[in-house]
């Protein structure tokens, strides 16, 4: 009944489309940011089977595109590289829109649960360090938000609420923190104009932002439910308000974070993730375009220090190490004991944009990551753990390395020394003659203090699977 209602409704609000001269989705409108140096689309609607004609300052010609009988057009349009203020006109009957200050540069999808929805005003009694700062000299033009308005459906939409932002001190207080610190450090070294799409609501899910028909590939009916009573824990249904009516939009990448509320779940997080990222990559129609995630921060979950968010974070590593075309800004190092929102956003927005500006952007030399753990090898009573993205070595700010644990074949795992050599480490612990397996950052919430000489810090990881 309560699908049959929500199709009643969506085929009015086609008919209510269809009966306009030209209508425009809210994405389209001043101060945008289109995509650079590509073919990005151009739609809306209009009464069915009528001529549009779109006029774009940087091209000469006039396109003309016929809508459906459903009143929908759409067309591709080529843009170049160009530093100037744009504009596009459309007219269809004796309707005109003109949409003006309009920019090309890089467009970022900005994505996740609340660290990516904190802006630079912080939450009650949780600050973002570095703010104030930021806020003031936070005047650039070439730095733009749109921010998307919350909502859901259990049905994919064609299109939502929201508005662009030009950066300044009125508007950056509400720009979210690490998407902001994205594009600012994108905008410092690129010189380009930065456009954030930023949607995002706190608590929710992977599965509510994956497209249903990744899940119903991918998973039994069984294993996808909401898990929080509420809308937007609905499986697909912030996907279906806040992501669908933007997968014709064209982008550079997308950045996400997210993954505490599903810290119960952590064994079904890797393939859920994989899942939700090819589902966006098939419905944006763009290959398999950069996605570059935040991993979870440390806290002490449930008021306790056990590890059950290890094992989040080590799903999440699984998907930069097996899942093309995907990143992981490590945050061990920034967490906060008492609360999930850690006050050092900007670091993990700089570290989000070090993948970029490597990968995407051709900076060979700017390192992305951190050590990741290669090989194992057992010697007497040590461990040599051998690792990649530590070519000029491994490095410890502080006089020892923490948080590493060995164990023997009876599974119980010890506190164990670590001592540096060049890019490996030798592991040990007096209470383990024989050890088999080492973790590190085993544990809900740490400090994690092992990095590579640029200073990018090692994840959490095991060599077991107890």
């Amino acid at each position: 009944m309560k699908n049959n209602i929500l199709l009643i409704i969506s085929l009015f609000a086609i008919n209510l489309i269809a009966s306009q001269d030209l209508k425009l989705p809210s994405i389209f409108s001043n101060n945008m940011i289109l995509q650079q140096d590509s073919n990005v689309s151009i739609w809306g609607w209009s009464k069915p089977n009528s001529q549009v004609l779109i006029n774009v300052s940087w091209n000469e010609n006039t396109f003309k595109v016929e809508s459906s009988g459903e009143g929908k057009w759409i067309l591709k349009i080529k843009t170049p590289k160009s530093g100037l203020s744009h504009q596009i006109s459309l007219q269809s009957g004796d309707h005109r829109v003109l949409i003006s200050n309009i920019l090309l540069g890089e467009v970022w999808i900005a994505s996740g649960q609340s660290n990516m929805q904190m802006n630079l005003n912080g939450y009650r009694n949780e600050p973002i360090k570095g703010a104030n700062d930021a806020i003031a000299k936070s005047d650039n033009s070439k730095i733009r938000f749109f921010t998307v308005e919350r909502n859901t459906s259990n049905i994919p939409l064609d299109d939502l609420k929201g508005n662009w932002s030009v950066s300044n001190q009125e508007n950056s207080p509400y720009f979210s923190a690490v998407a902001y610190s994205f594009a600012k450090y994108l905008n410092n070294v690129l010189k380009e104009p930065v456009a954030i799409i930023h949607t995002s609501w706190g608590g929710t899910p992977a599965e509510a932002w994956s497209d249903s028909k990744s899940l119903e590939l991918d998973f039994e009916k069984s294993e996808i439910k909401n898990h929080g009573g509420t809308p937007q824990h609905e499986p697909s249904s912030l996907y279906n308000a806040m992501i669908n009516p933007l997968t014709n939009y064209g982008i550079k990448g997308a950045i996400w974070y997210q993954g505490e509320s599903n810290v119960p779940r952590a064994s079904s997080y890797t393939k859920l993730k994989n899942s939700m990222i090819e589902g966006w990559r098939r419905e944006w129609n763009q290959g398999s375009f950069p996605f570059y995630f935040v991993q979870i921060s440390p806290f002490r979950y449930d008021g306790n220090n056990e590890s059950s968010s290890a094992f989040l974070r080590e799903a999440q590593l699984k998907t930069m190490l097996n899942t093309p075309n995907t990143g992981m800004a490590v945050s061990l190092d920034v967490g906060d004991e008492n609360s999930i929102h850690p006050p050092r956003k900007f670091i993990l927005g700089e570290r989000l944009a070090y993948w970029a500006l490597n990968k995407d952007y051709g900076l060979s030399t700017v390192e992305f990551s951190g050590p990741v753990f290669k090989s194992l090898e057992i010697k007497e009573n040590k461990v040599l753990l051998k690792f990649d993205y530590a070519k000029s070595g491994l490095y410890c700010p502080d006089e020892e390395i923490n948080n590493f644990e060995l164990a023997s074949e009876d599974r119980v795992f010890y506190p164990a020394n670590a001592k540096i050599m060049w890019n490996q480490l030798e592991v040990q612990s007096d209470n383990v003659k024989n050890p088999v397996h080492v973790r590190y950052g085993w544990k809900n919430y740490l400090n994690g203090n092992l990095f590579n000489t640029k200073g990018l810090p090692a994840s959490s990881f095991r060599t077991d699977s107890w």
